[in-house]
């Protein structure tokens, strides 16, 4: 054994170290569901920020510095509250927020977001399952950023839901495909130190309907 060590420490020091660097600081994410739908589709490689809202000691949720809080907006991934499943949705709301879905439509602290019906620009690269339910793709303003989102309007789900005060320490997500997304109007909310990082950029993109071939197009796209 002390042999081994010998001859393999550099070896084995560097894996440690380069498995300690993804659990704590950046890694990538596979994506094999469309709940993120326009803005992040199945395949796609995730690029995750994981110090940007505190660095963590490696492999648990105890956090070393504090970092900045997620905001509105933003797409992060997560350890879900309810079975630990690592998970990628939007913030819709914080601490201290009222949030609520009336039929489609957001509403955050009494602000009913806008929505502006966009081309069919978004829907490329979709799978065929996807395009084949009729989606719709809106651009969601005036809760944060714009961004798009997608409809399916022949399929059910939680049209109706609060309004709800976000709890101290607490976060409501939600996905961009808001008729196919396991949730925080599911799951509940998302506790802070649940949060893992932010997703930035995807890195590169396997279609699964051509055999897994890569998306040029989607090769380094920021998220937003």
């Amino acid at each position: 054994m002390a042999r081994l060590w010998r001859e393999y420490r550099g070896t084995l020091i560097f894996f440690a170290l380069l498995v300690s660097f993804r659990s704590a600081w950046a890694d990538w994410v596979t994506v094999p569901t469309g709940s993120m739908n326009p803005t992040i589709l199945e395949g796609d490689r995730v690029l995750v920020d994981k110090h940007s809202f505190g660095l963590r000691v490696p492999f648990t949720l105890l956090h070393l510095t504090s970092g900045a809080d997620p905001a509105r907006g933003e797409i992060v991934v997560f350890d879900s509250p309810q079975d630990g499943t690592s998970l990628v949705k939007r913030v819709v709301a914080v601490p201290g927020d009222t949030v609520e879905l009336d039929g489609e439509v957001l509403i955050v602290n009494g602000r009913r977001a806008r929505y502006l019906e966009r081309s069919s620009e978004p829907l490329r690269g979709m799978l065929a399952a996807t395009r084949a339910q009729s989606p719709v793709v809106l651009e969601e303003q005036g809760t944060s950023a714009p961004h798009d989102i997608l409809l399916l309007p022949a399929r059910l789900s939680r049209w109706q839901f609060g309004p709800v005060r976000v709890p101290p320490g607490m976060y409501f997500m939600l996905g961009d495909n808001r008729d196919n997304s396991g949730d925080s109007r599911y799951i509940g909310f998302v506790p802070r130190r649940n949060i893992v990082g932010r997703a930035t950029r995807v890195v590169v993109s396997f279609d699964p309907d051509h055999y897994y071939l890569p998306r040029a197009h989607r090769l380094l796209s920021p998220l937003s």
